[in-house]
């Protein structure tokens, strides 16, 4: 694995770990690690600060930014970690736009464990009930074809250490 390059995103709704997981992992890997959020418009940030979720429209700019990013990546072969929700196919298969190859780590949990993990943050924009179920409505939960799926329940050394042991067999 060490001269493979690999774009990776780490999925799932707010509050499954996806930055504590992508941060980490792209530690492990020593390679570069982007935050998703870091790239929502401030209309999108505003929206969400407000418990007002985004729409399909809302996200479409903010894919399409980390889709170019991810080709940015590979045009230079290099390797990346992505945190990003990626709910529906149709997210995943625009980001792959960036990558045909991109390989997706989904952090599943229950909605109940999610609740209690947003409830902890004190200092981020995604609140309250209606947005982390507006979130589950939206998810489309990979197959495992599309992705690999670790619980939210593990600890992020265990979710990190069994999504390395099986990224060598992720390429498309």
């Amino acid at each position: 694995m060490k001269d493979a390059t690999y774009r990776i995103v780490v999925m799932g709704v707010s509050g499954s770990g996806k930055s504590c997981v992508g941060a980490l992992l792209a530690r492990r890997l020593g390679v570069a690690f982007i935050d998703g959020d870091d790239y929502h418009s401030p209309t999108s940030v505003a929206k969400m600060a407000g418990g007002i979720p985004l729409d399909d429209e809302d996200r479409r700019e903010w894919l399409e930014a980390l889709a170019n990013l991810i080709g940015d990546h590979r045009r230079r072969d290099a390797s990346l970690v992505v945190a990003c929700s990626a709910l529906k196919q149709r997210y995943r298969e625009l980001l792959r736009q960036g990558d045909p190859e991109l390989v997706f780590l989904f952090l599943q949990g229950e909605r109940a464990q999610l609740r209690e993990r947003l409830a902890a943050r004190e200092a981020h924009f995604f609140r309250g009930d209606a947005m982390l179920d507006s979130q589950l409505r939206d998810l489309e939960v990979p197959d495992d074809h599309e992705a690999v799926t670790c619980s939210i329940g593990d600890v992020p050394d265990t979710i990190v250490d069994t999504f390395l042991e099986v990224l060598p067999r992720c390429r498309g």
